[in-house]
């Protein structure tokens, strides 16, 4: 039977927190979820999953995993209490730099710019302002008009298309160096000027993800800096998961065992697959929307929270359809 891997991200009260524009999920409707998975699928540990696909130990037929990727404080503060007073556990990856250097990811700087604004219009104006800047420095970039005949598109799953194109222009749209400049221009000017007060109040420290492994939770890897890496050279890719397993081993106190590397943005290919296998990676996981099945135990398709229901009582769902074979 296929596996049912849940991806979550952000969970927290939206509406009572400085940000109700971030795109997450409500702590009320999590815990429906939960009463929906609870309902209908057996909650497993990671650690099962990992016995199943080395060496074909058996699921339950209606298994479900959790995973909760970045690492930030709401999965110690309010989803791994949740998950504790229901017997469940779950695995989350904490990228090293948020974890333990505290500083803001690229990716949850875009976020917060783009929930600073009521329309994405003033930031995409302070982008091309900064681009323009850029440019009379003599920084060679792309034109205006290039980069909205490249990047801009159509909406996606969760975006209209405006800000699809700032998010694209901003994570692979501009030239290395220039692009995190751009962001933290942007960051600074929307969001805060002290990234380590920022970071400090987004992310779970060193201490509180040994309290969730305490907790009977599983911390893996999620790169050493979050970046694409698929985009990356061999050596790079090679650097990127050494310090990721490093930072587990400290986390774990010398030796952590079989570890799960959940690739930052779903970015991948072959010579990451390769470079995971020769460090002991027992999983990988991916954002590829699906059930997942152990013929190839580094690509775990997952389901993102927003596939199943928020409350108990829900009708089952396609998916769960799909997975219980109903």
């Amino acid at each position: 039977m296929p596996l049912s891997a849940v991806m979550y991200h952000y969970v927290r009260d939206l509406p009572n927190t400085p940000w109700p524009r971030i795109k997450g999920l409500l702590t009320s409707a999590f815990a429906g979820q939960l009463d929906y998975l609870q309902r209908h699928y057996e909650v497993v540990d990671i650690q099962y999953v990992i016995d199943a696909a080395r060496s074909g130990a058996s699921l339950p037929s209606n298994a479900a995993l959790l995973t909760f990727d970045d690492g930030f404080a709401e999965h110690a503060d309010i989803v791994t209490p949740m998950l504790v007073e229901r017997g469940l556990t779950a695995s989350f990856y904490a990228p090293v730099v948020s974890a333990r250097e505290r500083r803001v990811l690229g990716v949850h700087k875009i976020h917060f710019i783009l929930a600073s604004v009521d329309h994405v219009s003033p930031v995409r104006d302070a982008l091309f302002e900064e681009l323009a800047r850029q440019r009379t420095q003599g920084v060679e970039l792309p034109t205006d008009a290039e980069l909205i005949v490249t990047w801009q598109t159509t909406k996606k799953r969760y975006d209209p298309p405006e800000v699809v194109f700032v998010k694209r222009v901003l994570q692979r749209g501009l030239p290395s160096g220039v692009r995190e400049q751009v962001i933290d221009v942007l960051f600074r000017r929307f969001v805060t000027r002290d990234e380590r007060a920022f970071a400090d109040e987004l992310y779970a420290s060193m201490d509180d993800l040994s309290a969730m492994i305490g907790a009977g939770m599983t911390i893996g890897g999620h790169g050493h800096r979050h970046r694409w890496l698929d985009s990356l050279c061999v050596e790079e890719q090679r650097s990127e998961i050494h310090h990721t397993a490093a930072f587990l081993d400290e986390l774990y106190g010398g030796d952590c065992g079989d570890w799960v590397m959940c690739y930052p943005y779903g970015g991948y290919n072959d010579d990451t697959l390769r470079l995971c296998a020769e460090r002991g990676c027992a999983l990988g996981l991916t954002t590829r929307v699906g059930l997942a099945s152990f013929e190839r135990p580094l690509e775990i398709e997952r389901l993102d929270t927003n596939d199943l229901p928020t409350t108990g009582s829900a009708p089952v769902s396609e998916w769960t359809r799909r997975a219980l074979q109903m």
